[in-house]
């Protein structure tokens, strides 16, 4: 799509809280753009963790991700938005009666104003120090499939949630699964860490991957703890779940106020740019808890906060929706 489009509020980032942002800026009668760099709606929960189940949303004691974001996207097309897929936003004008964003396909999108719901921007897996010449023969950074672990013996190194989650997950598939973490604590959710001392995971802390060995593929990790001698177990799998590099992109050359490669933003969900908005993983403030459930109300805050700048008559208190 290129050309000029004119719209209400543009959404950048169609992660779980920009899908939510674009429903409810719908239901507050606004006109919405929503647009990705990523081919499909989602952000890092399809492209990543489809599979992964969720257990901090609201109404729901579990959900798979790729189930929260097909919900997410039925809610959200109920806006009816003008979907740009595949687009990155590129540069960026503000002017006192609106905001301006041209993508790199040449798209340009007017609006009275720009909220950003990016999750961390683009993301690139740290690596594991060694063994890095397996990638696509056994080693992997995540895990969009469990099915395609079945059967194999895998290796889980990191301690955050994701590797903890992936561990118990990938335990229901796999012959067998070792977590190898290089400190005694894991950054995981405790009720995850539970889990899995109450699972049939082996935990290998604090130890560190020293090597992958195979032929062809992965077939055997060697791990060692601090002064021990190294130890190899046979495996046929390794998931390096040690997280991600954010990365702003062009973003980075907007002038926005950041802390920690995030964006600033104050209550009313406001950057230090006029007409935009940030909210989800993306926004930083004092006491900022990055949860998927508090990026839902950040999202519909920043919606309610400008809503006065799409139209003087809106409100910034919306009342119940049970009263439309």
């Amino acid at each position: 799509m290129t050309g000029t489009t004119v719209v209400d509020l543009l959404v950048l980032g169609a992660g779980p809280a920009g899908l939510y942002a674009t429903y409810y800026a719908g239901f507050r009668g606004m006109r919405v753009a929503l647009v990705d760099s990523l081919p499909q709606v989602g952000g890092q929960v399809a492209a990543l963790y489809p599979e992964k189940l969720v257990y901090d949303i609201a109404g729901f004691t579990a959900v798979k991700g790729q189930e929260l974001v097909d919900g997410l996207r039925e809610q959200a097309l109920q806006a009816q938005p003008v979907l740009m897929l595949g687009h990155t936003a590129a540069k960026l004008e503000t002017r006192d009666c609106g905001i301006t964003v041209e993508t790199d396909l040449g798209a340009r999108i007017e609006a009275a104003a720009l909220l950003i719901t990016g999750g961390v921007g683009s993301f690139v897996p740290r690596e594991l120090p060694v063994g890095n010449d397996y990638l696509g023969r056994g080693l992997r950074y995540f895990v969009p499939r469990l099915d395609e672990l079945a059967g194999e013996d895998v290796v889980v190194v990191g301690g955050g949630d994701s590797a903890v989650d992936w561990a118990l997950a990938l335990e229901q598939v796999a012959a067998s699964v070792t977590l190898v973490h290089r400190r005694p604590v894991f950054r995981a959710h405790e009720r995850s860490v539970a889990a899995l001392g109450n699972s049939g995971v082996r935990v290998l802390t604090p130890h560190e991957v020293v090597a992958i060995g195979g032929e062809n593929r992965v077939e055997s990790v060697t791990v060692r703890a601090r002064g021990d001698e190294p130890v190899t177990l046979a495996a046929g799998a390794v998931v390096a779940a040690l997280g991600f590099i954010a990365d702003l992109g062009p973003l980075d050359s907007w002038g926005l106020e950041q802390d920690k490669r995030r964006i600033v933003v104050n209550r009313y969900q406001q950057t230090s740019l006029p007409r935009v908005y940030a909210a989800g993983d993306i926004s930083e403030y004092p006491g900022k808890v990055r949860l998927m459930s508090v990026g839902f109300g950040e999202a519909a805050a920043a919606v309610n906060n400008l809503a006065p700048l799409v139209n003087p008559a809106l409100s910034t208190t919306p009342g119940h929706s049970s009263d439309r």
